[in-house]
């Protein structure tokens, strides 16, 4: 099996959807010898922010001379995005070999009566396989959905469990509230294990604090009101911040939106509690160090410049919440041209309410997914609330029209899904 049909096998499996449960995954792992036994895991769930506090926390590490495996979802360009060991992403051909007995177990487990796993459980097993192979100190696994049930959490201990910011999203299968999403999310935490936990709204806190008081873990909120911002553009953030722990003066990041400093901070509370509780060593330097090496494609990232080109995957209200507070702060008066593409099952009219009033001219896309929201349906949406829309199914298209309606000084913002946003970001370094 070479990786172009490891690919495509992979893809196959989509057809048995997605199920949230953990008895395939445990077979799969049990048969593949269980490498996430050998594993010190820093397990990560929420709504929003989870990929930027795993790279958070990923890089501090690597930057503290340690070895980090990264697994994330979804990618935005290459699969192989995915499982990272140091930064570099999984080589193909070893994709390839995994599948390849991934396939010969899942063999076995048909033959036993198993289902076949999904495709999701087939590249979580193989994360688990590669970060055993490669010996790594550390592996900061981020949860797929939700968290109880989602086959992340198929670990039995973790070092520690970090809650990112909690809002509504994937209502049709975590719950159409806050509390209940919150006792999805907190399923990862363990017995007498540690919760950091981001500030979230009282109704998701005390859920958290419930589950914590009945595994005999420690809640740990963090809280962000020592923040002190220095500098905020759309290039990078300087800010100050005290810590129960220390004090840190004068920390940048390259990720853009007051967002990305909570999320920021809570990687640094998650360091901190390795510190002390794990025997970790890592500097106030490796923290500061670590922070503005991080990159996180994808989220308000700057992609061009004349017209200024911004792309982000705000998906549902709260991304778009965040998304808008960084035009008011940085094009307040200053309206440009919006390409957005959703997935039905988002809630689309939220994000267009708060997105729209910030731009003139929107165009509708179509992101490359079975899911998506039909571009004409997506106009008609739109049209409630800008008078200039167009419905461009081809992605490229719908970039190649934006430029050509926008001057050197203009903005373009791309948001919506992140499969869509993958697709732009392509396109664009193409085109560089």
């Amino acid at each position: 099996m070479n990786y172009d049909e490891a690919l495509k096998y992979i893809s196959n499996t989509n057809r048995f959807g997605m199920k949230l449960g953990l008895e395939t995954i445990t077979k799969l792992l049990e048969l593949l010898g269980n490498p996430q036994e050998n594993l010190n895991i820093i397990h990560v769930a929420g709504t929003n922010g989870k990929g930027s506090v795993c790279s958070f926390i990923s890089n501090i590490l690597i930057d503290g001379g340690y070895s980090v495996g990264l697994y994330t979802s979804p990618y935005l360009e290459n699969f192989t995005e995915r499982i990272r060991v140091d930064k570099k992403e999984i080589p193909r051909d070893e994709v390839a070999r995994i599948v390849q007995l991934i396939d010969e177990k899942i063999s076995i487990m048909l033959k036993e009566g198993y289902s076949s796993p999904t495709e999701f459980e087939i590249v979580t097993a193989m994360a688990f396989y590669y970060y055993n192979y490669c010996k790594v100190d550390y592996v900061v696994l981020e949860v797929g959905l939700g968290g109880r049930y989602d086959a992340t959490n198929v670990i039995n201990s973790s070092l520690v469990s970090v809650i990112t910011s909690i809002s509504l999203d994937h209502i049709g299968v975590l719950g159409d509230t806050i509390p209940k999403i919150a006792y999805e999310k907190a399923g990862i935490i363990k017995e007498n294990g540690a919760a950091i936990v981001y500030g979230q709204k009282r109704e998701a806190e005390e859920v958290i604090k419930d589950i914590c008081k009945q595994k005999n873990a420690e809640f740990i909120g963090v809280e962000f009101g020592s923040i002190e911002v220095v500098k905020s553009d759309v290039k990078s953030q300087v800010f100050n911040y005290t810590s129960s722990d220390s004090k840190y003066e004068n920390i940048e990041i390259a990720l853009i939106g007051e967002h990305q400093i909570k999320n920021s901070i809570l990687a640094i509370n998650t360091i901190e509690y390795l510190n002390k509780n794990h025997k970790i060593n890592i500097s106030i330097d490796n923290i500061k160090s670590g922070l503005l090496k991080t990159e996180w494609p994808g989220r308000i990232e700057v992609i061009k410049e004349k017209p200024l080109f911004i792309i982000d995957g705000a998906h549902n209200l709260d991304g778009a919440k965040s998304l808008a507070k960084v035009l008011e702060k940085n094009f307040s008066g200053k309206k440009g041209i919006l390409i957005i593409g959703m997935l039905k099952d988002k809630d689309v009219d939220s994000v267009l309410e708060v997105l729209t009033p910030y731009f003139k001219k929107v165009v509708a896309t179509y992101p490359v997914s079975d899911r998506s929201m039909e571009t004409e349906l997506l106009k008609e949406k739109i049209s409630k609330y800008v008078e200039d829309v167009v419905a461009i199914e081809n992605i490229n298209n719908a970039v190649e029209y934006a430029i050509g309606k926008s001057n050197e000084d203009d903005v373009i913002i791309a948001a919506g899904s992140l499969y869509m946003i993958g697709s732009i970001r392509t396109i664009i370094k193409e085109e560089n």
